[in-house]
């Protein structure tokens, strides 16, 4: 069985809008959300054994946060073509060429890309998770995706939706 965890970055700042989009930082909140998750991470034991990140500052801003909170630091490897904003196609690429030696991956990226490519991948789980994950994929959003497959490139679309964990769901409300 592969794990396939998808982790959109968290909230990005606006600060400076003349930045340019591969230097946009994480936000106070996005901050937050991304220990809240990494705290989240850890709890339910979902320790990657590989990282799949975006170069953006953004992404590999909220995968170290993230990581802070996890008590292993695993392998990571800054991905240009996870800096996608298109289907996902380029990122389903990316997964697929890990071959077999990592049981569970964790990708960093952006919307939409995440998003559609987990619509695609989650063929079946529990009926109120996908219908979430249909309706929003929100910065700093988790999925947990199970595969049939003993390697990356024998993955077909048709995993199941084992989470779909949002910063609202584990956050206080404040």
């Amino acid at each position: 069985m592969l794990q396939l965890l998808l982790l959109r970055h968290a909230k990005s700042s606006w600060t400076d809008p003349g930045l340019d989009d591969l230097d946009r930082p994480l936000s106070k909140r996005g901050r937050e959300a991304a220990m809240a998750m990494g705290r989240e991470m850890r709890a339910l034991g979902l320790v990657p054994d590989l990282v799949l990140c975006s170069p953006a500052k953004r992404a590999r801003d909220t995968w170290k946060i993230t990581a802070g909170q996890l008590q292993s630091a695993p392998r990571v490897l800054v991905d240009e073509h996870i800096y996608d904003f298109g289907n996902g196609g380029r990122v389903l690429a990316a997964i697929r060429g890990q071959g077999a030696a990592v049981p569970t991956l964790l990708v960093v990226g952006h919307n939409p890309s995440l998003e559609r490519l987990c619509q695609r991948l989650a063929a079946t789980g529990d009926r109120k998770l996908r219908k979430r994950l249909e309706q929003k994929y929100p910065t700093a959003a988790l999925a947990q995706i199970e595969f049939d497959a003993a390697s990356w490139p024998e993955m077909a679309d048709g995993g199941e939706l084992l989470r779909f964990i949002r910063p609202r769901d584990i956050m206080p409300k404040g």
